[in-house]
């Protein structure tokens, strides 16, 4: 049984250290691959630090980013919703240092610790508003205005957490993938915001 958190300073960081069993420490490099798209569907994951990258390829080999994910975000939750094979890719875009824990010990920990529940219940809800407001940007915004929302998020604009004054390096191809145009024209849009430099 895990230790129970101090009430008020819930820190999923510190509670997920102490889970006995079922859980894994990772220290993953830039670009590499935490699961794949249709491996077996088996574990949640926990950004400690770093940003991981998610990604899907269609049938036609076109791949598109879907989300990018930082510290203190959950990832593979569709494995508590019995969901068998991964349905997109996740890997590192920076060093990362992630917490694997194992389906089983996920289900058991959501039911033991009324604390972790809200929290990871808290997680759940704000990505479904986080998905809708991609959805909506990616139907209604201009590519410029994707850009500057996706730069705005890798910088945790708007997150409890302070915003970065620099954020990871992103490729310019990595940027396009996220917004969904070509690198060509990301290379346009900050070339134009550095000539126009600050206001």
């Amino acid at each position: 049984m895990a230790k129970k958190p101090n009430k008020g300073t819930f820190d999923p960081k510190v509670f997920l250290a102490t889970i006995n069993g079922g859980r894994t420490q990772l220290k993953l490099k830039k670009n590499q691959a935490i699961f794949s798209q249709g491996d077996s569907c088996d574990a949640v994951f926990y950004i400690q630090k770093g940003k991981v990258k998610i990604t899907v390829i269609s049938t036609q080999g076109k791949e598109a980013i879907v989300a990018v994910l930082g510290p203190g975000e959950f990832f593979g939750e569709g494995s508590l919703a019995g969901q068998p094979l991964r349905l997109a890719t996740a890997a590192a875009l920076t060093d990362c240092d992630i917490v694997r824990v194992d389906r089983e010990t996920m289900v058991r920990v959501l039911y033991d610790e009324p604390a972790f529940s809200e929290m990871f219940v808290s997680h759940l809800l704000a990505r479904t508003v986080r998905v809708e407001a991609d959805l909506v940007d990616q139907l209604f915004n201009s590519s410029e205005k994707r850009l500057a929302r996706a730069l705005l998020l890798l910088a945790n604009y708007g997150k409890d957490s302070k915003p970065q004054a620099v954020i990871a390096k992103v490729s310019q191809e990595t940027l396009a993938e996220m917004i969904g145009t070509t690198r060509s024209r990301v290379s346009f849009f900050m070339k134009q915001v550095s000539k126009a430099g600050p206001d």
